[in-house]
């Protein structure tokens, strides 16, 4: 394996100009920096993120909390840190609460605020009062991402918008009968979104003069299985059901879908479906659905903390993330 010093060797400098060359440090003339460059490539050698921490004073790692780990969502935005990270040098530690959030002390009083890591990423998960100040106080950046956290900053989607995005598709088609397949309480995932959707939705159907039934206000978890019994109960009555639902995720929407075939009910033509997320699965069943974009969260957010960590490019709250409607073949207009 190629090291610093036969990088060093083979140019006639010292270690320290060539260490300082490929870290972007000053003082190293510019006609150097870029022969180092080359003559690191050409011969193959890799950076050492140990040796690199030593002298920075940096771990060369990010952080990534999450609540849990087998969900698309988190498994998504990963993806995109990841894929900053990587071209960067960095490696990702990623902190599970595992579910149950039985890890929560260890994960914040013993892993995190020990300074393991150079930067921060939480994601998708309500934060105590005490957590959040740890967070906030500490001497290295952190960010959010999917769900905001009071007083850190925020990467993700305007959730508001786009529940009220959906609802506005239902009812351009004609649909005043909508029901809603909430989600939220496993876990604190999404501690807010559930919250900012739910109200999106009722304000946008009291802007257009509809009424919400409570009754039709169905708990999914963001979980096809629960989305799915909960759909059962919700469309059983063929005399008194509704004739649109709109579902706060994409994996609820296939609950809602599920038990609709389950009880021969057409789709759209007796019932519209519509989701958040452009699941990987939404395509392939023809989900309509407000399609926002986790592996860019991710890329997106990583690349703020690396630039306060690399690039001296401090950044204040950035903008929502885009969202739009991709229309498929689970909405229609109502029938007569």
């Amino acid at each position: 394996m190629t090291s610093i010093d036969d990088v060093a060797a083979s140019l006639g400098v010292s270690t320290a100009t060539v260490s300082r060359a490929l870290r972007g440090l000053p003082g190293v003339a510019e006609e150097t920096r870029a022969r180092v460059t080359a003559t690191a490539k050409e011969l193959g050698y890799v950076p050492s993120s140990a040796a690199s921490g030593l002298a920075s004073g940096r771990t060369m790692a990010l952080g990534v909390l999450v609540p849990v780990i087998d969900r698309w969502y988190f498994s998504a935005v990963l993806e995109g840190v990841d894929r900053q990270l990587r071209a960067a040098g960095y490696d990702l530690i990623v902190f599970s609460l595992g579910g149950a959030g039985v890890n929560r002390d260890r994960v914040f009083h013993r892993s995190i605020l020990r300074k393991r890591i150079d930067a921060l990423l939480v994601m998708c998960m309500h934060l105590t009062e005490e957590e959040r100040k740890a967070v906030q106080q500490l001497e290295y950046p952190s960010i959010v991402v999917g769900g905001a956290v009071e007083g850190v900053r925020h990467v993700g989607i305007d959730d508001a918008a786009a529940a009220r995005d959906a609802v506005e598709h239902l009812i351009g088609l004609g649909h005043t009968r909508i029901a809603h397949m909430r989600g939220g309480g496993s876990f604190d995932i999404d501690f807010e979104v559930p919250r900012i959707r739910e109200q999106a939705f009722q304000d946008t159907m009291a802007a257009h003069g509809l009424g919400v039934r409570e009754d039709w206000s169905a708990f999914g978890d963001f979980r096809f299985a629960t989305s799915r019994a909960s759909a059962l109960t919700l469309l059983e009555d063929p005399e008194d059901r509704p004739t649109a639902v709109f579902c706060s995720s994409d994996e609820m929407a296939f609950g809602v879908l599920k038990a609709a075939a389950e009880l021969g009910i057409d789709v759209p033509g007796e019932l519209s479906v519509i989701g958040i997320d452009d699941h990987e699965f939404a395509e392939p069943m023809g989900l309509t659905t407000i399609r926002q974009d986790p592996e860019d969260q991710g890329a997106f957010a990583a690349d703020l903390l690396l630039g306060e960590l690399l690039r001296n490019q401090p950044a204040d709250y950035p903008p929502s993330r885009p969202h739009t409607l991709v229309e498929r073949w689970t909405t229609g207009p109502v029938r007569p």
